[in-house]
């Protein structure tokens, strides 16, 4: 049964969004931390796991090579480096819940994506299993961020509003993400991108995603008073910044570089657990709408002319085939253009990090062994950046 109430983590999908933060451009090197207030961006939401945080939540390429990204309220900009022009704006959405912190869970794949040569945009938003209110929400989210853009530039990375406007809109989604990209893609005839890179694509029932969910309602309805009434419960919403830290020097560092903002991102992360839990609790039995009734929309809706779609070699929960054969024929009716790749890795290759590996004083075969998968990992994320790179390219 625990099993089955942590599996529950990894597929759910939104509720209203938080207050707005200061927006903050962040520019970091090892072992420093440099924030400076920047004007602010109307766009806020939050985010979604598809696997145990803590096996993602490590420091990407910002703990070698520097991380340079733009916080506009709960919106992260990835922009190219400095003096070159970008490709396209391209909408980034992550799996439920870890897209909450994208700077940590998926942060080696934008740096390689902006390294590119693409301004990405990454919009969180709030877990829910009604996947209609999550496709508006981001939707709308978006465009707050992308109109502001267009209305006055993003002059912390040298483009003028001009430079922004000229560029293609493109998106990309992982998982959960995958899904709501489509139904986007669905929902909304206007101001849809010009082309997807859906990766991972998930949709099953609720049934099938959470295993013994009809359990799980019953189980959280008798642990939720007790969870409420307990002051630990308190302490973790209400946990002030040197809290957090305490909890993350226990954990072992898995945020190596603490600041204020990572702080926040993870504490929305923490908000939605209770919003979930209630919709259990509740009666909810289903994603709304359901998978066929997704599926329905996209076989009859979906406009997006070009669609890239990411499947990986190992990966269980993968619905790629499915969402082909439904998609295929309704994009070359549309005189658009469609393409399937199988690239090697998992579910998880999206969300691997460079993690620095720490050897002993001795170099033992464990240390080869743990580099070695290392850099396989990695190199199937680079595999993944430059595939979807050069799929917009070829627009």
């Amino acid at each position: 049964m625990a099993a089955a109430a942590a599996h529950l983590l990894s597929s759910p999908p939104v509720t209203s969004g938080l207050p707005p933060r200061p927006s903050l451009w962040h520019h970091r090197r090892p072992g420093t931390h440099q924030t400076e207030a920047t004007r602010s961006i109307s766009c806020h939401a939050t985010l979604g796991p598809d696997g145990p945080l803590s096996a993602l939540a490590a420091p990407g390429p910002a703990a070698a090579t520097g991380r340079t990204y733009l916080r506009e309220h709960s919106c992260l900009l990835f922009p190219p480096p400095r003096g070159r022009r970008p490709l396209a704006v391209v909408k980034f959405l992550g799996g439920a819940f870890i897209g909450a912190v994208p700077e940590a869970t998926y942060g080696y794949l934008l740096e390689l994506l902006a390294q590119e040569g693409f301004l990405l945009v990454c919009v969180p938003y709030n877990v829910t299993f009604d996947h209609a209110a999550a496709t508006r929400e981001v939707f709308q989210r978006f465009h707050g961020c992308y109109d502001a853009l267009l209305a006055s530039g993003l002059p912390e990375a040298g483009l003028s509003a001009l430079d922004i406007a000229e560029l293609p809109l493109y998106s990309v989604g992982h998982s959960n993400g995958a899904l709501l990209q489509l139904l986007v893609g669905s929902y909304f005839s206007e101001k849809i991108p010009k082309a997807n890179a859906i990766v991972s694509f998930n949709n099953r029932p609720a049934s099938e995603a959470v295993p013994y969910f009809e359990q799980i309602g019953p189980l959280f309805s008798q642990l939720m008073p007790m969870m409420e009434a307990s002051p630990v419960y308190s302490v973790a919403r209400d946990a002030s910044g040197g809290a957090w830290k305490a909890l993350f020097d226990l954990a072992g560092g898995l945020i190596q570089e603490y600041d204020r903002e990572a702080m926040a991102s993870v504490s929305k992360f923490v908000d939605q657990l209770p919003s979930v839990m209630n919709q259990v609790t509740e009666g909810v039995s289903e994603f709304k709408p359901t998978p066929p009734e997704n599926r329905e929309f996209c076989k009859n809706s979906y406009s997006v002319p070009n669609t890239l779609l990411v499947k990986f070699s190992v990966d269980a929960i993968d619905d790629t085939d499915i969402i082909e054969d439904i998609l295929r024929p309704r994009v070359e009716s549309i005189g658009g253009q469609i393409k399937k790749v199988t690239l090697s890795g998992t579910h998880l290759t999206p969300c691997i990090q460079d993690v620095k590996w720490q050897a002993g004083s001795q170099y033992t075969p464990a240390d080869a062994l743990a580099q070695g998968l290392k850099s396989l990992a990695l190199n199937e994320t680079r595999v993944l950046s430059r595939t979807i790179a050069d799929w917009f390219r070829s627009i």
